[in-house]
């Protein structure tokens, strides 16, 4: 409804005084696809992408940080329908009352001056930031008209677990009856990033008993739950992180993705 349906059918969204673009800020823990999100996004119409990171915007020089912010948004202008995405965008746009340096909080300024667009005009561009921790970013992005929409993105449930274990299996000597099912069931609470891992590390522990036997040894169930045992979902800690601020600074709902989701597994009531 940002960019997506507004370019493919302009006629009806400028019937209804809208037009394409906006912000989204992805929340939520890391290694569950807030990128993936994103690049998708772009790809869908074909739009211009930008992935901002920190060493992006950033300079020791006064002054600099603010400059190579505009020139960012600037050159996404010039190329618009584009997607701006900004990850880690607490490191730019943190909570100003938890900072102690003027330049800090004058990048955070300049930030919500081109949210506004407030020299030049942000139609077609939609900006996404990223974040593990919401609760250190600033309140006025999360206004209307800047971030409008909060989305949070979850660890990915069954079917979508699944999924992500048989794309990283592909193209591995895996197993014909490697238990994908199981896998999946025993792998709760995994991020995408964790599952990858999992693969990853039973691959290895394959590839040495190869060069051990000299023969590729294939992918089992067995090595699989072998390099399962060694491991645990990266996404409790942010869980239990975000089960407090759920709970207790949840002014006006931003939080109540979560606790919806937390209630779900039953981590709260």
């Amino acid at each position: 409804m940002a960019i997506i349906y507004p370019l493919q059918r302009p006629d009806v969204f400028a019937a209804y005084g809208k037009r394409s673009g906006g912000g989204l800020l992805l929340y939520g823990p890391p290694g569950c696809g807030k990128t993936y999100l994103a690049r998708a996004t772009a790809g869908e119409v074909r739009a211009s992408f930008f992935s901002i990171g920190i060493s992006d915007v950033l300079d020791m020089w006064h002054g600099q940080s603010e400059q190579k912010l505009h020139a960012l948004f600037e050159n996404a202008r010039r190329t618009r329908p584009a997607v701006l995405f900004f990850d880690e965008i607490e490191a730019i746009g943190g909570s100003r009352l938890d900072m102690h340096q003027h330049f800090q909080r004058t990048l955070v300024n300049q930030f919500l001056a081109e949210l506004d667009g407030a020299t030049r005009d942000n139609a077609d561009i939609l900006i996404i930031g990223a974040t593990n921790a919401p609760w250190h970013v600033d309140s006025a992005l999360r206004r209307p008209g800047r971030f409008d929409h909060i989305i949070f993105v979850a660890p990915p449930d069954e079917p979508a677990r699944r999924e992500i274990l048989r794309l990283h299996l592909h193209g591995k000597p895996a197993a014909e009856d490697v238990d994908v099912a199981r896998l999946t069931r025993e792998t709760d609470g995994f991020s995408g990033a964790d599952l990858r891992a999992l693969v990853d590390s039973a691959a290895e522990a394959a590839l040495q008993a190869a060069l051990r036997g000299g023969q590729i040894m294939p992918l089992t169930t067995e090595l699989l739950l072998r390099a399962l045992r060694e491991r645990r979902a990266s996404t409790v800690e942010w869980l239990n992180t975000a089960k407090n601020y759920a709970l207790y600074s949840n002014e006006g709902g931003v939080y109540d993705d979560v606790a919806a989701y937390l209630r779900k597994r039953t981590l709260i009531r």
